[in-house]
């Protein structure tokens, strides 16, 4: 069959045999099938759906178009990783990496770009000047082997058909299909041969999914999948309303991982890396008991064992040794080495109570207009512009107050955007109940 007619097939609801499955990735391994097909048939997935046998048909064929890694014998049990489903905010990756190594574990993280509304981390670290994110595999052997951990995006030679899918999916509005998110996880992850891995599944306004049933349907099919490809699996269902931390925007959440790795981190954004570390910490047996994995991860950034290891990855992937020296440094002026947005405006509240609720998808999305984020594959994106949020749900606010400053460059904040982010504040009257942001685990 032509790829035009394997698109129909799936349009209309029919069952693609692993055969079928495979000449589709090859095609887009090798670039015979063009991009305008390839998102019709993200579409009819998106559409349609996907049984078990085509999902691990798609999730193997994809596993297979690139290179999968073997590591020394020695590293056996210790080889793990973490993958988010992502959110707003999320710098949780370029702290609970180097935390990770700390602890002795060889992390090699295989990350993604930015996604409809959500930051990718390998756009967050190219804030970094230098940092090379595009590395060979022989690479990874050696920042493994020198400091335990390494960040990098797909390559030509690792997972190249997810690299392509990818940047598509963002393009087409196909970002929250089950089987393309499963097949694109559980491949890369693959590929990566890891012994351990844990999910940290969102759910909420500003997720892919709603609601907890639907984040928990993701996460039961991720864990399942990967347990039955031999990765010991386990997921953190994780709420997604507000932004992670404080700041929003690439360079922005790049100096507050640093200020967190500098232990002077913000509490929910600490709740995620404690928990997540934990998890897996536990799952390959460095410790017994969750409590002691997140006390273990606190210990490792609250020493300084984890600024070192992302001081030491930044160098290993290209960046200058003073460069990465100084941004570790104790004081630091962030803006000479990452730069700043032309222009910060504050933003007041108007009026008095506490501050009850931020919705974190209307920052998003006023940040991705202002140009943090891509509306198509390969689109640039500017690092600099993005959000710092000044208050924290559950602080009494008097009106005036400023709660948010803005960084932008071109196009400027207009006044609808204005509108729509004093909208993105509530202020009650009364005392508002914070929840934790881990709502559910699912352990192995």
């Amino acid at each position: 069959m032509s790829f035009p007619e394997l698109i129909r097939k799936k349009r209309d609801g029919g069952h693609l045999s692993a055969g079928e499955i495979r000449r589709i990735i090859e095609g887009v391994k090798v670039r015979t099938i063009q991009d305008s097909q390839i998102g019709a048939f993200l579409m009819a997935v998106w559409q349609q759906g996907m049984g078990e046998d085509e999902i691990d048909a798609l999730t193997r064929e994809m596993m297979m178009s690139g290179e999968v890694i073997s590591w020394p014998a020695q590293w056996k049990g210790l080889v793990v990783d973490k993958h988010s489903t992502g959110g707003v905010g999320d710098k949780v990756s370029l702290v609970l990496a180097p935390a990770l190594a700390a602890c002795g574990c060889k992390v090699p993280m295989i990350s993604g770009r930015g996604l409809a509304h959500t930051g990718g981390t390998l756009d967050k670290l190219e804030a970094i000047p230098g940092f090379s994110v595009q590395q060979p595999v022989s690479k990874l052997h050696r920042v493994l082997e020198e400091v335990g951990c390494c960040i990098v995006g797909q390559t030509e030679s690792l997972v190249p058909a997810i690299r392509v899918l990818y940047a598509l999916r963002d393009a087409t509005a196909t970002v929250d299909s089950l089987p393309l998110i499963t097949g694109s996880i559980i491949s890369k992850k693959g590929a990566e041969s890891l012994d351990a891995l844990v999910l940290d599944v969102k759910f909420g306004r500003a997720a892919l999914y709603r609601d907890l049933e639907s984040a928990k349907t993701l996460a039961h099919s991720l864990v399942t999948l990967n347990r039955a490809s031999g990765i010991c699996t386990g997921a953190v269902l994780s709420r997604m309303d507000s932004p992670i931390g404080c700041c929003v925007g690439n360079s922005l959440e790049v100096i507050e991982a640093l200020e967190t790795l500098k232990g002077r981190g913000h509490k929910d954004l600490l709740e995620l890396v404690h928990s997540l570390g934990g998890v897996l910490l536990k799952m390959c047996g460095k410790v017994s008991t969750l409590s002691e994995g997140h006390k273990a991860i606190s210990e490792a950034v609250i020493s300084g064992a984890a600024l070192s290891k992302f001081q030491a990855m930044m160098v290993a992937q290209g960046v200058a040794n003073h460069i990465a020296g100084s941004l570790c440094s104790t004081q630091t002026d962030y803006y000479s080495i990452l730069g700043r947005a032309h222009s910060q405006t504050e933003l007041e509240s108007e009026a008095q109570g506490t501050v009850v609720d931020i919705d974190g998808m209307v920052l998003a999305k006023v940040l991705h207009n202002l140009g943090a984020g891509r509306s198509k594959a390969g689109e640039p994106i500017n690092h600099r512009v993005g959000a710092e949020l000044l208050v924290s749900i559950g602080q009494h606010v008097d009106r005036g107050d400023c709660w948010l400053r803005v960084h932008y460059e071109s196009p400027a904040l207009s006044p609808h955007q204005r509108f729509l982010l004093q909208n993105a504040l509530t202020i009650g009257t009364s005392q508002t109940q914070t929840h934790n942001l881990v709502a559910e685990l699912i352990l192995p």
